[in-house]
């Protein structure tokens, strides 16, 4: 099982790496307890999981999934705020929109790319992308990129902070994450 956390890389964190982690500090807790209070912490609604599908085939994976929090204000007072989380903050609160907007939300995979959200409301499938801000030409490539590799014609948008959005490229629609979160998908 892997897990999202604020690892400092912003890469994904497994029950092991956590339990050694812990082990590190002087404190002996074996993966399978990582586990259960993961669960815990799941079926308290304090966090929820989101499975990896593969776009295209959309099979979905057993491993590898992510979870959210979903209240920012409790991920606060635990993991506290820090400047260097703003892109996970970003993707959290995206998915706390989609999900109450009820969309059933997984993370793609097409490839060896990851698209944040992949979500299906009704029949219909949104794509989702975030981005803490679009600064160069390697961030766009990554996360219009990303999005591009999907070959339906369905809704695919990236999210970020940048003030000049509302345009299109190729298609895919940059949205300011203010106009995401007060409008309906």
């Amino acid at each position: 099982m892997t897990i999202y956390l604020a690892d400092n890389a912003g890469s994904l964190v497994s029950a092991k790496k956590i339990s050694d982690f812990l082990k590190s500090q002087k404190t002996n807790i074996s993966p399978n307890v990582v586990l259960n209070y993961i669960s815990h912490l799941e079926s308290a609604f304090f966090i929820f999981k989101v499975q990896r599908s593969e776009i295209g085939g959309k099979k979905i994976f057993e491993i590898g999934e992510k979870y959210y929090f979903e209240d920012l204000g409790l991920r606060h007072t635990i993991v506290g705020y820090q400047q260097a989380d703003i892109g996970r903050i970003l993707e959290n609160l995206v998915f706390i929109h989609l999900k109450r907007s009820g969309y059933d939300i997984t993370v793609g995979r097409i490839g060896g790319k990851e698209i944040d959200f992949a979500c299906e409301k009704k029949g219909e499938r949104l794509y989702v992308q975030v981005a803490y801000m679009i600064t160069d030409q390697k961030i766009h490539a990554r996360e219009f990129g990303n999005l591009l590799e999907i070959k339906d014609n369905f809704t695919k948008i990236v999210v970020s902070m940048d003030e000049m959005t509302g345009g299109k490229f190729k298609g895919i629609r940059h949205v300011n994450i203010r106009d995401f979160l007060v409008s309906v998908f």
